[in-house]
């Protein structure tokens, strides 16, 4: 066991200290001190930044009907929030760190819910579309570090150098977590 890679994939091994470039951090913070003053276009520009990010988060977390609209609650906690935020250039992190809790409380408060089978076809599925959806399950079957990272990539089409800017993961940790999350999602799908 001690040599299974999912043995060594656990949320403590997350880096989420702010590891951002310069440049990111500081239009960050420059952003969010307009944000802080009121102004909403600011807040729109953190959000075009970021909301990939939440939405590749709760993907990975929650049931896929629920992500759009827990990505809207999580931005507008981040607004309404925003004065608590000491360090303005670590705004991606605050924000991955809100984006987390929420998927927390919404899996906590959730109704158990049983869906079909994704071999049921309905009437507006394709062939590729359950495929998709089959391989999403699997990828939020693996550990939370992978399974974030992963959908940020797969899903949401961001790159390496992306998902560490944005979420303040080391370049080498989101390497690391794509490489050993693919490996273990292809074991997974070879089954």
């Amino acid at each position: 066991m001690a040599n299974d890679p999912a043995s060594h994939a656990s949320s403590s091994q997350v880096e989420f200290a702010a590891r951002f470039t310069t440049e990111h951090a500081f239009e960050d913070a420059r952003l969010v001190r307009r944000a802080q003053r009121g102004d909403e276009a600011a807040f729109a520009s953190l959000y075009d930044r970021y909301a990939r990010v939440v939405h590749g988060i709760l993907l990975a977390r929650v049931p896929r009907v629920d992500v759009d609209d827990l990505v809207q609650d999580v931005f507008l906690s981040a607004w309404q929030r925003l004065d608590t935020l000491r360090d303005p250039a670590a705004f991606g992190g605050w924000l991955a760190m809100i984006t987390r809790n929420r998927a927390t409380d919404s899996r906590r408060r959730s109704v158990e819910v049983d869906e079909l089978p994704p071999t049921l076809a309905a009437h507006d599925a394709t062939a590729a579309r359950a495929e998709a959806l089959a391989i999403l399950a699997v990828v939020r079957s693996l550990p939370d570090a992978y399974s974030e990272t992963l959908t940020m990539r797969l899903v949401e089409g961001l790159t390496g150098p992306e998902i560490a800017q944005r979420t303040g993961l080391t370049p080498a940790s989101v390497r690391v977590n794509l490489h050993r999350g693919m490996k273990l999602l292809r074991a997974k799908l070879e089954l």
